[in-house]
């Protein structure tokens, strides 16, 4: 009985790291690709906002963001979230406010703030917009799911990776994961 315990674990351990190792890999090819100029939108995905402030996170996409947009200026940026527990101000608003502030024209910007999700970003952002192409910015460890879900709601998505605070990167990679998986077994 205990052989064959150890052997159950042993399966599942192997299996554990085997699936880690594959979707980190997956992870970092999606975050390594680099985005075609002048697509005609970029989708900001949403993050925790703290009060009416951006979180490191947040406000990494949003610089990387507007790096791509101050090259590729015909570029809408359309900012993307609802307001969460703990938060002011709808994750949108938040972004958009960056963005007017950093000199975007308010016409430049359009604005999806009922999603609660990721897939709702998405979602929402191609109901509103009748998106069809996109780049996709959020950060690295998020981009390939992000990706999948846009192919499932048939927008072609090139990624656009901001980097991820080192003080949550391994939470983050972990929730990631588990997300990943969900994916998998309910696309």
């Amino acid at each position: 009985m205990k052989k064959l315990i150890f052997l159950l674990l042993s399966i599942l351990l192997f299996l554990s790291i085997s699936y880690v190792s594959y979707t980190y890999l997956k992870i970092k090819k999606v975050a390594s690709i680099e985005p075609p100029k002048d697509i005609a939108h970029l989708i900001v995905l949403g993050a925790k906002v703290n009060g009416d402030q951006l979180s490191k996170a947040l406000l990494y996409r949003a610089e990387t963001a507007l790096s791509y947009w101050k090259n590729n200026q015909s570029t809408k940026i359309i900012v993307t979230g609802g307001q969460g527990n703990g938060e002011d101000t709808t994750e949108a608003s938040a972004l958009m406010k960056f963005f007017i502030q950093n000199g975007v024209p308010k016409e430049s910007i359009l604005v999806e703030d009922k999603s609660t999700n990721t897939y709702e970003n998405l979602q929402f952002t191609k109901e509103l917009y009748s998106i069809q192409e996109s780049v996709i910015v959020s950060n690295d460890f998020h981009l390939y799911r992000a990706v999948e879900l846009a192919k499932e709601l048939k927008i072609t998505a090139f990624p656009l990776a901001a980097r991820t605070p080192k003080s949550v990167k391994l939470l983050l990679y972990l929730r990631e994961y588990a997300a990943i998986l969900k994916m998998h077994l309910t696309i």
